[in-house]
């Protein structure tokens, strides 16, 4: 679906509008998890936005008109285990212990972790610049992560420990994803991952439900996080990387953060620490310097979508 990145292609209204749905989504996706949290099981909260993204997907004729090779189908389980199985039910779990401003915020480390796992797991050379901006990113990461992780083993650092988990995941998917992507589209390989991860989380789902309570707010909750969240925010971003390229494309995903702690704190009143706040301009610094300056021993690009 996208061959050679676009990179001069300009930002017009609709590159714009990509942009801003895809952050606005996800930046919402926290208060969402939160909100389903109040009835459902993190188990059930897992498996139904991804079902929900499976089935806003296969309504578009590009998911599913693409005939899928045998040999691409471990890469694939892969993407569905690392971009959504896994962090999906970490993200909903993480939400028990803490607030949705705090979850958005850990998530601004995506591109920083995706960064390094090209580096050290995807034979990608890394250049001085790029050096100074994973360092950047991590200071800012830890300084996010420092005020729950001070108080010890006690639920709220658990919860910041799965959020990194989850994170790390989505940068190990987005290496993965890449060659997938530019060889057979984004909506294909999405659609295929999110069917796969359907399979893995349905059992635990199913355990799920017997502790969970029904309420419509929650479903429309979880319903909004599979259309939206899990569903049309994965297609604009990846119309927008199609169409500007991969490293301006990420941007998506450092706005996101920004959504979380407004619509958290706006929403459902989270309190953040200073210390916390002090940290998302030094991980979006470090991620936009890393971004500029990946070095690579091919000429694949490097797409960066953390959805959380």
């Amino acid at each position: 679906m996208f061959g050679p990145q676009p990179e001069s292609h300009p930002f017009g209204i609709q590159e714009w509008g990509l942009l801003a749905t895809a952050a606005i989504m996800w930046g919402c996706s926290f208060v969402l998890i939160a909100r389903a949290l109040e009835q459902f099981s993190p188990l059930v909260i897992a498996t139904g936005r991804v079902a929900g993204g499976f089935a806003t997907l296969g309504a578009f004729s590009q998911a599913r008109g693409v005939r899928m090779p045998r040999e691409a189908w471990p890469r694939i389980a892969v993407v569905a285990a690392t971009w959504m199985a896994i962090p999906f039910t970490c993200f909903a779990l993480a939400g028990q212990w803490i607030s949705s401003a705090l979850a958005g915020m850990l998530n601004s480390g995506v591109p920083i972790l995706t960064a390094m796992i090209a580096v050290l797991a995807f034979n990608r050379r890394a250049t001085r610049r790029q050096f100074v901006g994973l360092l950047i990113g991590f200071v800012g990461t830890g300084l996010i992560a420092a005020p729950k992780l001070a108080g010890g083993a006690n639920a709220g650092a658990l919860g910041v420990v799965l959020c990194l988990v989850a994170v790390t995941c989505y940068g190990i998917a987005t290496n993965v994803m890449v060659p997938l992507q530019m060889q057979y589209g984004t909506l294909p390989v999405l659609w295929r991952a999110q069917g796969i991860a359907i399979v893995v989380t349905t059992p635990f789902a199913v355990v799920g439900v017997t502790r969970s309570d029904f309420s419509w707010g929650a479903l429309l909750s979880v319903l909004a996080l599979g259309v939206f969240g899990t569903g049309i925010a994965f297609i604009a971003a990846g119309t927008l990387i199609g169409r500007v390229g991969a490293t301006r494309g990420v941007l998506s995903t450092y706005f996101a953060p920004i959504v979380a702690i407004v619509v958290g704190v706006m929403i459902r009143h989270d309190h953040i620490e200073w210390l916390s706040l002090t940290g998302i301009p030094l991980v979006l610094c470090g991620a936009y310097v890393a971004s500029r300056g990946v070095g690579s021993r091919t000429s694949e690009p490097v797409a960066q979508i953390g959805a959380p």
